[in-house]
């Protein structure tokens, strides 16, 4: 491996020291056509091969633009699909080191076929070991699927990533609306962490140690945080879940993924007693550093955000990664805009949560009212348990909305007195947890103790169904 080149260098970073094995270092590209020489190409411009990361085994790709922009030919394609069987024999992730300017021109359609081999092979992968994909430089045209069909996607500040770049769209230009950005990417969701060279790095070595090597894989690791120890944050930090999650999780730590994409809903990863959980949870503020809110959204459920969840549910569901929501939400956005697809986008996490199979966990720490509710993993999608912090509201409706109708042409007394009873008997963690659709109320300093508690024993759960697959 040429260690002089950003390619190798950025694969230096990654691995553990000493660790890499290339594979295919004297393969060249084959094409002569436009007098095109093989032998100016070395490794056909991608650096390929195997190492660890805190141990565990990785397989890895680092495209190098100093040689023919890092563009994918026959040769090129042909090295990294290898690498993902190879992969996919040992059950272990694939990480992509993207720094490309595309298909290479000189090889016409061959390069065009080998970048559809590219798209089976990640097609094949997906669902048996993780994908990560970074981009370190360009990314445009065809070569830019290969990040949105990888698990996760990280980018670097100054990186591109594009199908069509931002001049080519109609009465647009670079200066204008620079839509191959970082920045544009991480607001569309696209992207799952933006970064400098090094925390992208940093970014990829933890989230692989959270990560199982494969859909049959148990990531655990060693404990040191006292399991009984007090949620002392939980109760404050109810507006925003990476407070309450941070909380609860082993040594503080919660690794939020596109953070910059309705940042509403919360999706990313958190350890409990050393195992790996997916959490999902309703945000409605954001605090700074002092404690301060600094931003507000809102405690409805946007199409963006519930699209958000439902791939997240979906991906750690293939790789039996375990899932806690934090519930906290009161309806659906009603915009003009959210109309035109909240429907589908709720229906898609509905069905996420029923179809997973994993351990799940529901804690409503805020509000849970009406439908928005149900599609939060609530019992009746199957939350295997389902927890309620003492000053929960559950409900069909609000009180005020329900004493409005149950109270329509009685006096102001007789509909005070509606709203107070219906309150009471409808619209309580009581009379939920009266007809068991609260399995547990715990006091949010307790809030660790029973998360654990809760996935120890749904650690051996096991569902089968008896179909290929649903159609939504």
């Amino acid at each position: 491996m040429s260690s002089s080149s950003k390619a190798g260098e950025r694969i230096t970073s990654l691995l553990d020291d000493n660790s890499f094995v290339e594979i295919g270092a004297r393969i060249t590209a084959r094409s002569t056509d436009f007098n095109q020489e093989p032998a100016k190409a070395p490794s056909d411009g991608v650096i390929t091969g195997y190492g660890v990361i805190d141990g565990s085994l990785v397989y890895v790709y680092s495209q190098d633009a100093s040689v023919l922009g890092g563009s994918v030919g026959e040769a090129h394609a042909k090295k990294i699909v290898d690498l993902y069987s190879l992969a996919m024999k040992t059950g272990a992730p694939v990480i992509g080191l993207i720094d490309s300017t595309g298909l290479r021109v000189q090889e016409a359609t061959d390069a065009l076929n080998a970048m559809g081999t590219l798209y089976a092979a990640q097609a094949e992968a997906s669902g048996v070991i993780p994908q990560i994909t970074a981009v370190f430089g360009n990314c445009g045209g065809g070569l830019s699927l290969l990040p949105a069909l990888t698990d996760f996607t990280f980018m670097t500040e100054d990186a591109r990533l594009f199908v069509n770049s931002p001049n080519a769209l109609p009465k647009n230009s670079e200066d204008k609306n620079d839509t191959s950005s970082a920045k544009a990417k991480a607001a569309s969701g696209s992207v799952d962490f933006v970064g400098s060279e090094e925390e992208v790095i940093a970014g990829i070595r933890e989230l692989v140690s959270l990560l199982p090597s494969n859909n049959e894989d148990t990531p655990l690791a060693d404990c040191e945080d006292d399991l009984n120890r007090a949620s002392a944050n939980v109760e404050n930090g109810v507006a925003d879940p990476s407070v309450v999650a941070a909380d609860v999780a082993d040594d503080s730590t919660f690794l939020e993924l596109k953070k910059d994409y309705a940042p509403e809903m919360a999706t990313g990863f958190i350890r409990l007693n050393g195992a790996t959980v997916g959490v999902v949870a309703n945000r409605t503020a954001s605090y700074d550093e002092t404690g301060k809110e600094s931003a507000s959204y809102g405690d409805k459920l946007t199409a963006d955000g519930l699209w958000k969840a439902a791939k997240f549910v979906r991906f750690c569901d293939a790789f039996g990664l375990p899932i806690v929501t934090f519930t906290n939400t009161t309806g659906f956005e009603a915009s003009e805009r959210a109309e035109k697809n909240v429907a589908a986008a709720a229906a898609r996490l509905a069905y996420a949560f029923a179809e997973a199979d994993v351990a799940k966990v529901n804690v409503i720490t805020g509000s849970a009212v009406g439908s928005a509710y149900n599609v939060m993993n609530s019992k009746a999608l199957g939350a295997d348990v389902t927890i309620a912090l003492p000053a929960a509201k559950i409900g069909m409706m609000d009180a005020d909305k329900a004493a409005k109708v149950l109270a329509a042409g009685k006096s102001a007394e007789e509909a005070a007195e509606i709203r107070k009873e219906y309150a009471a008997l409808q619209d309580s963690i009581d009379s939920a947890a009266a007809h068991g659709y609260i399995d547990e109320i715990v006091e949010p300093a307790d809030l660790r103790k029973y998360l654990i508690g809760a996935f120890e024993i749904l650690y051996t759960k096991e569902v089968y169904y008896d179909k290929k697959h649903g159609t939504v």
